[in-house]
């Protein structure tokens, strides 16, 4: 393996055939080259896709009322079907549901503070909102059950609403005048990879209580204890009956309560992306095998070039184990030496993407949703590569290494 007469009489050899050593050692670059580009590219949709469901809590389930559009129980369909504060206490009850927060959407409300004024839209909920939705706070608290049970007029206004209202100024402590109500600011947040963050919340008791004079609640937001998607379909399946029982619909009918399960439309997304990743893996690997496939026939040529050298070699005293190593260095010399270059050309591309794409980036919270992120190649994976083109190597070397051990001297002599 050390033998320096052997290193010597390969580097000989490649000096000689530069142009064929290049072209060999360029279609397994190029293999592994391609096969870190497609894992990066695979990498960072799965990661960039997987980054925009971790916005809002990955259990969640959002539950929403519309109108019957089937005949049920001797009830017409075109009924109007509304959530009320007691079928909150019903879905906090139902088995599967985590936490759950009812929400009431006020819409455009008048905002002012001082001389500064604007329509902004008013969220009224639960504490429990903020599992579901993961606002971060920037400055205080969020809504909490004090609050609902003493109907308090606090409010938790965005980033956006700060900036107009209070410019660089201090809010907490503050008073805003909503719908020339006066509410007191104890958070100020925003909503991550949003670019608007124009929304407030309040505490729902308070806002039936002051502007609606009503137990009304517009749908719900929750999370459930769920991690399949059987778990999560039984739940929702749970859910669906249980309201329909209530409120007199058919179970059916998608139209008198819509539900949208987050969970279920994640697994089903990742599931997408494994079978990209299996595809881009497969057209990966087969991209390296026509490399060393390369790699191979080339060494058949060497062996046949070479075939009155090798029999005098044998006739000399050679033994078979001797010539197969030198064929066999060669092979792997020249795939190893061409693999990682390609391996460190197409993982310092992707790092040096990522790199372009987090210095845009800037603030990652005042960034819309992505669809690309983080596409680097994980270093397992990449010392995984080297590794198969070292075995990959020796395999494409052997062939033509056991055909070179196995000619005749005599054999060899007489071949012109």
């Amino acid at each position: 393996m050390f033998d320096i007469d052997k290193w010597q009489e390969i580097l000989s050899t490649i000096k000689k055939n530069k142009m064929r050593t290049f072209l060999t050692g360029f279609s397994v670059a190029w293999g592994i080259f391609m096969l870190m580009i497609l894992l990066g590219s695979g990498n960072g949709l799965s990661n960039g896709v997987a980054s925009n469901f971790m916005n809002d809590a990955v259990n969640a389930m959002w539950i929403w009322t519309g109108e019957t559009t089937i005949a049920h129980q001797g009830l017409k369909p075109g009924r109007p079907i509304q959530f009320h504060n007691d079928d909150y206490d019903i879905i906090t009850n139902i088995p599967g549901v985590e936490t759950a927060s009812g929400r009431y959407f006020m819409g455009n409300t008048r905002y002012s503070y001082g001389k500064e004024s604007g329509e902004y839209t008013t969220v009224t909920c639960h504490p429990e909102l903020n599992e579901v939705d993961r606002m971060e706070l920037l400055e205080g608290r969020f809504i909490n059950d004090v609050d609902i049970l003493q109907n308090r007029k606090v409010v938790v206004i965005g980033k956006d609403i700060h900036e107009a209202l209070f410019k660089e100024k201090p809010a907490l402590g503050e008073y805003v005048r909503i719908n020339n109500v006066p509410f007191k600011v104890v958070g100020v947040c925003i909503e991550p990879e949003s670019t608007r963050n124009r929304n407030a919340y309040m505490p729902v008791s308070t806002a039936q209580k002051v502007f609606n004079g009503s137990n009304r609640l517009h749908n719900f937001a929750i999370t459930i204890n769920g991690e399949t998607l059987d778990e999560s379909q039984a739940i929702e399946e749970r859910i669906r009956t249980t309201f329909a029982r209530k409120h007199r619909f058919d179970v059916a009918d998608e139209s008198a309560m819509g539900m949208y399960n987050k969970l279920e439309n994640y697994i089903q997304t990742m599931r997408i992306f494994q079978a990209i990743k299996i595809f881009i893996w497969i057209i990966g690997i087969g991209t390296l095998i026509a490399g060393i496939v390369g790699v191979s026939n080339i060494m058949l040529i060497v062996v046949k070039e070479r075939t009155k050298e090798i029999g005098i070699r044998k006739a000399i005293g050679a033994s078979p184990a001797s010539v197969i190593g030198l064929i066999l260095l060669e092979s792997i010399l020249i795939t190893t030496l061409a693999g990682y270059i390609g391996l460190v050309l197409g993982t310092g591309l992707m790092e040096l993407i990522n790199y372009a794409m987090v210095q845009s980036a800037g603030d990652a919270a005042g960034q819309g949703e992505t669809i690309f992120l983080n596409p680097t190649v994980d270093f397992g994976v990449a010392v995984s590569a080297t590794i198969l083109l070292v075995v990959a190597g020796t395999i494409a070397g052997y062939i033509p290494a056991k055909r070179a051990a196995s000619i005749k001297p005599i054999v060899a002599l007489r071949d012109e």
